[in-house]
C-alpha cells in the first residue's frame, strides 16, 4: 500500500526553513500557543492542497503519533489540526473528525533526533504498534506527526497497517518534511534545541501559561544532571512535580537507570509539603 503524504513545509536547507525554527523548539518542549499555529496552519494547508480538490466521502479519522502513557508534541497540535479541519467540514455539512491512538510498548531514553537514519530504525525496530483495526473499518485514516526525517516511524506505521491487514485509505500529514536527503537527520535536533539550550530555559514555556506536558519534556527534566535538576525542582510548584513525577511512572521511566537518582530524589521528598527540595 502507498500512501498519501503531505507535508506543510519542505526542508531542502540546513539553515534557512519556512517556518521559525526557534516556534519549532519551543513547540516541542510544550508551548500549546505554538501547537496551536502550526496545527491550524497544517489543516489549512492540507485544506487547501488537497481536500478542496479531493473530496474524501468516507469518515474520516486522526491518529496522532504512537505513545504509551504521555503524549508526544505532536498529539498538541493534532488537536488544534482537528479543531481547524472541523470547521471547514461542518460548513460543508459533511462528517467531522473522529479520533483513535496508536498505542506504542517500548519507551527509550536516547534521543532521536541525534540519531542517523540506521540508528533510528535499530531503535525503535523492536517497537510495536496497536490500534483498534475494528474501529476503523471503512473509514480514512490521517496519520499526523510534527516532521519527517528518515520515514522510520512511517515505515513502522506502514509496518502495523500490514499487520493489522488494513484495507483504508491512508494520508500521511507531516508539518515539515527534511527533503534534501544530503543533510545528516541531525538537523532534526537542531530544530528541537534550536531554543532551549539548558533546563532552565524551560521555565518560560512552563511559566508562560499555555504550557502542555510531553514526552520530550519529561525526559529532558528526568535526564539533566542532578545539580541542575534540583535547582529547577526547588522553582516548580508542588502541582507540577506531582504531576512530573506521575507521568513519568505511567511511562515507565522509573525503569531506566538513568533517570533513577532524579526521580528518586522526588519521591523522598513527594510528602515534604512545601517541596523545598535543596
Amino acid at each position: 500500500m502507498i500512501p498519501f503524504t503531505y507535508s506543510l513545509h519542505k526542508i531542502d536547507n540546513p539553515s534557512h526553513f519556512s517556518f521559525h525554527a526557534d516556534d519549532y523548539s519551543l513547540f516541542k518542549f510544550g508551548d500549546d500557543l505554538v501547537a496551536e499555529k502550526f496545527g491550524k496552519d497544517l489543516a489549512d494547508g492540507f485544506i487547501r492542497d488537497f481536500l478542496s480538490e479531493n473530496q474524501i466521502e468516507e469518515q474520516m479519522v486522526v491518529i496522532s503519533s504512537p505513545y504509551s502513557f504521555i503524549p508526544t508534541a505532536t498529539f498538541a497540535m493534532k488537536n488544534y489540526f482537528v479543531y481547524q479541519l472541523n470547521r471547514w467540514l461542518a460548513e460543508r455539512g459533511m462528517s467531522v473528525i473522529q479520533e483513535v491512538k496508536v498505542h506504542r510498548t517500548i519507551t527509550y531514553k536516547e534521543d532521536y533526533g541525534e540519531l542517523s537514519a540506521e540508528e533510528r530504525i535499530r531503535l525503535i525496530g523492536n517497537d510495536s504498534f496497536h490500534i483498534d483495526k475494528d474501529f476503523l473499518e471503512g473509514k480514512t485514516l490521517l496519520f499526523l506527526d510534527d516532521i519527517k526525517i528518515t520515514g522510520s516511524h512511517e515505515r513502522m506505521i506502514l509496518k502495523m497497517v500490514k499487520e493489522y491487514n488494513l484495507k483504508n485509505d491512508i494520508h500521511m500529514l507531516y508539518f515539515a518534511e527534511l527533503v534534501n536527503k544530503e543533510i545528516h537527520p541531525n538537523i532534526e535536533n537542531h530544530l528541537n534545541y534550536h531554543k532551549v539550550k539548558s533546563i532552565f530555559d524551560l521555565e518560560g514555556i512552563i511559566d508562560g501559561g499555555h504550557f502542555c506536558m510531553n514526552t520530550r519534556i519529561v525526559k529532558y527534566i528526568l535526564n539533566c544532571d542532578f545539580n541542575s535538576f534540583s535547582v529547577f525542582l526547588e522553582r516548580r510548584e508542588a502541582r507540577f512535580i506531582d504531576h512530573l513525577y506521575d507521568l513519568a511512572l505511567g511511562n515507565g521511566y522509573h525503569t531506566i537507570e538513568a533517570y533513577a537518582e532524579n526521580l528518586e530524589f522526588v519521591k523522598k521528598n513527594l510528602n515534604n509539603k512545601n517541596y523545598k527540595l535543596i
